[in-house]
């Protein structure tokens, strides 16, 4: 849990939730990338709130970069992305 939250955005319970599906580092999650990270997520909690500033954070996390650090068109492009899988 560690190194995850050694990463930007990761508290301790989103490396929780990170662990549990699969992502122990910053290399496990490059390789399934935020989205599908998020998507996994949500998958496991569908009676939370796993909002998009989540997917933000997973992204920052992968860019080294607070969440709200994130360029406002890559904000646009995760929330576009986001959209289409759940409609």
């Amino acid at each position: 849990m560690k190194e995850l939250t050694a990463l930007p955005n990761i508290g301790k319970k989103i490396a929780a939730n990170l662990i549990e599906i699969g992502v122990h580092n910053k290399q496990d999650l490059q390789k399934m990338g935020s989205l599908k990270a998020w998507q996994r997520i949500r998958h496991n909690y569908p009676n939370k709130d796993i909002c998009i500033c989540a997917l933000y954070a997973l992204e920052g996390a992968l860019q080294g970069l607070r969440w709200h650090e994130l360029p406002p068109p890559l904000k646009a492009l995760l929330q576009e992305k986001a959209k289409t899988i759940y409609k």
